[in-house]
């Protein structure tokens, strides 16, 4: 009989999220994950690219939307997808139910994440590319860094892209 081996795997210490998509479908799992490292004690950092950058732009913040063409999730056909009105009636749906279980709207959850010790971070190139500047992001935001700093601050930890 083999002795009880209670060392299993190392515990995760920190992540950094890569949020690439608009989407409120694709920027919410980002925060969620962050959130809920930070309640773990485990280091978040969160890093805000190409179109994941809406979360984090305070014109745009609030006005995020459910992608209702291409996105097989949905279950209707892209054609119904594209329809007037389609993408603010599943926006509507969704916040109503993330409103039941208490999920805050982007502003408050990024607040609660930066509160909580998490680091939000815009990629340079993509806001040269899209020719943006530090006061279009919300006051959350840490930095403005290209992706040999991010790489330098992910260092040791685990890398989820969302």
């Amino acid at each position: 009989m083999f002795p009880y081996d209670n060392s299993g795997p190392e515990p995760i210490k920190k992540v950094s999220i890569v949020v690439s998509h608009g989407s409120l479908e694709g920027i919410y799992p980002a925060l969620i994950m962050a959130n809920g490292a930070r309640m773990e004690g485990i280091e978040a950092n969160l890093f805000f690219t190409f179109f994941g950058l809406e979360a984090i732009i305070k014109k745009r913040m609030d006005n995020v939307k459910v992608a209702t063409v291409g996105n097989p999730a949905m279950h209707i056909p892209n054609v119904i997808g594209m329809l007037p009105g389609m993408s603010a009636l599943a926006t509507k749906m969704m916040k109503k139910e993330m409103e039941k279980l208490d999920i805050p709207p982007i502003g408050e959850f990024l607040e609660m994440i930066r509160d909580a010790g998490g680091k939000l971070y815009a990629c340079k190139a993509t806001v040269d590319m899209f020719h943006l500047t530090p006061e279009d992001f919300c006051d959350e935001v840490d930095s403005v860094i290209n992706v040999g700093k991010f790489y330098e601050l992910a260092a040791g930890g685990q890398i989820v892209f969302t």
